[in-house]
This record gives structure tokens, sequence and C-alpha cells, in this order.
């Protein structure tokens, strides 16, 4: 099954889960904000991915911009990266839709349909 990664209070979150509802596609879900994305999966789904660590970042977010990591990350490890990543779901972009194949990093309709069908 499925592991559908959100925030429920984020708008992009709510269209991603409704298209999962409304295709059909069974899911668990997971609030990033009650249970916080740990060091080994954010690991794990960023060589799933294929991404670069950066893409897991919530570049809008108001915690990312507090902390200025737009200045910070460029000089930051791979590892030091997920370490900073997997202290607070805030800082990660989501949604994120892990499947045994592959790992999607926010809502790109086309993509999700590609993965899921």
């Amino acid at each position: 099954m499925l592991k559908f990664i959100c925030y429920p209070k984020c708008t992009t979150c709510q269209k991603a889960k409704k298209w999962l509802e409304e295709n059909d596609i069974p899911y668990e879900l997971r609030d990033i904000k009650a249970e916080n994305p740990q060091f080994d999966e954010l690991k794990e789904w960023h060589q799933k991915s294929g991404l670069p660590i950066k893409k897991f970042f919530n570049t809008s977010g108001l915690l990312y911009k507090s902390m200025d990591l737009k200045n910070k990350i460029p000089t930051m490890s791979d590892e030091e990266q997920l370490i900073l990543l997997s202290t607070d779901g805030m800082l990660v972009k989501r949604p994120i839709l892990i499947g045994d194949e592959f790992v999607l990093v926010g809502f790109k309709q086309a993509e999700w349909e590609d993965k899921t069908k």
C-alpha cells in the first residue's frame, strides 16, 4: 500500500488526497507534523526518489525562511541536510507519496498518474 505523507492543513496536500480518493488509490495516511520523518526514512526516500536533497525542503515554509536555510543549505553536507530535515516535519516538502519502487515529492498530477496506474 502507498504511504501518503502530508500536513492536513496544507492545500496542496488536500488536493493530492482528493485526487487519490477520486482515483480509488488506497493509501496509508501519515501526518508529517504529528509523526516527523526520521533520518533513516529520509535517507531511504532520498535514494529512492533520485532527487537532490534540496528538493525535500519546504522552501515556502515559515520555518525554512526564519532559519535562513536558503543561505545555509548550500554549505551543508547531504547528511547534515537529512539530519536537519529530521528535526521538524514542517521543514519537509509535502505531500510525499511512497511506493515500493518510487518516492514522489510534491503533488504533480501527471507524475502521480504515471506512477500509480
